[in-house]
């Protein structure tokens, strides 16, 4: 009872956390607007009002985007590192990321048509992790290897820019243009109507993901543990790939690759919690994560009179040391 009341204690702060920093990022920016625009936009929104504009076409899209980015890449680094019981696996590092962004890059620079809608942009690049995320899975089972795996989603990784790099020589101006502020990250690139389609997405995959919780607990204890307990191994695997494959195809879609999200946020989670419990595990990653992206986000705010740094720097930054961290301690 205890560790449950410690639970709901840190989810608490976390979740308060999450409000303070929406109602900064909904408040303060270039033009600092007060509550009662806030509560005007939301409730008797006009289009003639400037700050009304600002609150609810620019400023809530780009929260709720920060919220749902940061839960959707912790839960599916959580998956990732769960499927191949590897602390330092995640759909960047291992390359489902690069998946997503090879479709986007054709969309973006090639201009083929069936790519170029919103649609065909967002369903290449969920189609792009996914079959990259096949491909791990079928690489995996050659490479027992952890270390070995993670090298080959780097290389894999590797391959994907150097065929990004020769899209990007033979593209237009206007094209390039718009891959390279894709490419850095961001946040303010979803509309408000494009919010609806995008919740929806998320809530469906967190269904999925709950669904798949109970065999998740014991595939920690081994693939064999799985089989007695009834369920097909090769179907899990390919349903945790999908659920990845949504959840990164959606942001990077939408965003543009943000790193080190789903590979930091979920190592911290599993050292606060100390637990193996997935469903534990997947309420802290959807809190966690949402909570440090939206601060990362925040500190491009207060950083926005001077400079404009680019989601993906920072999260990097930010996770890249941390990351460093548990390779040298995973590796004494």
């Amino acid at each position: 009872m205890k560790s449950i009341n410690s639970y709901g204690l840190s989810f608490f702060f976390v979740l308060i956390g999450i409000v303070l920093l929406s109602f900064y990022g909904l408040l303060y920016g270039d033009i600092d607007t007060d509550f009662q625009d806030l509560y005007l936009a939301l409730t008797e929104y006009s289009d003639e009002d400037v700050n009304q504009v600002i609150i609810r076409e620019i400023r809530l899209p780009r929260i709720l985007m920060a919220i749902i980015s940061g839960a959707a890449l912790s839960i599916a680094g959580m998956l990732m590192q769960t499927l191949f019981q590897n602390p330092l696996a995640g759909p960047y590092v291992l390359g489902i990321n690069s998946g997503s962004s090879l479709m986007v890059a054709l969309g973006l620079l090639s201009g083929i048509g069936i790519f170029n809608s919103e649609l065909g942009l967002i369903g290449s690049a969920l189609v792009g992790a996914f079959i990259f995320g096949l491909f791990i899975l079928f690489t995996a089972s050659f490479l027992r290897n952890q270390i070995g795996l993670l090298l080959f989603g780097v290389m894999l990784g590797s391959f994907v820019s150097s065929i990004i790099t020769i899209l990007e020589v033979g593209s237009h101006a206007e094209s390039l243009k718009a891959f390279s502020l894709w490419s850095m990250g961001s946040l303010n690139g979803v509309s408000i109507q494009q919010l609806p389609i995008i919740c929806i997405v998320f809530i469906f995959t967190c269904f999925l993901t709950i669904f798949i919780v109970k065999p998740l607990n014991i595939l920690v204890l081994g693939e064999e543990e799985v089989r007695l307990m009834g369920y097909d191994v090769k179907k899990l695997r390919i349903l945790v790939v999908f659920v990845t494959a949504v959840f990164t195809g959606l942001i990077t879609a939408f965003c543009g690759p943000i790193a080190f999200v789903g590979l930091a946020v979920p190592n911290l989670t599993r050292m606060l919690f100390k637990t193996q419990d997935h469903m534990l595990l997947f309420a802290a990653n959807l809190l966690f994560g949402a909570f440090f992206l939206l601060g990362c986000d925040v500190v491009t705010i207060l950083f926005s009179d001077t400079l404009i740094i680019p989601i993906n720097a920072l999260t990097s930054l930010i996770g890249a040391p941390f990351v460093i961290y548990i390779l040298i301690s995973k590796l004494r």
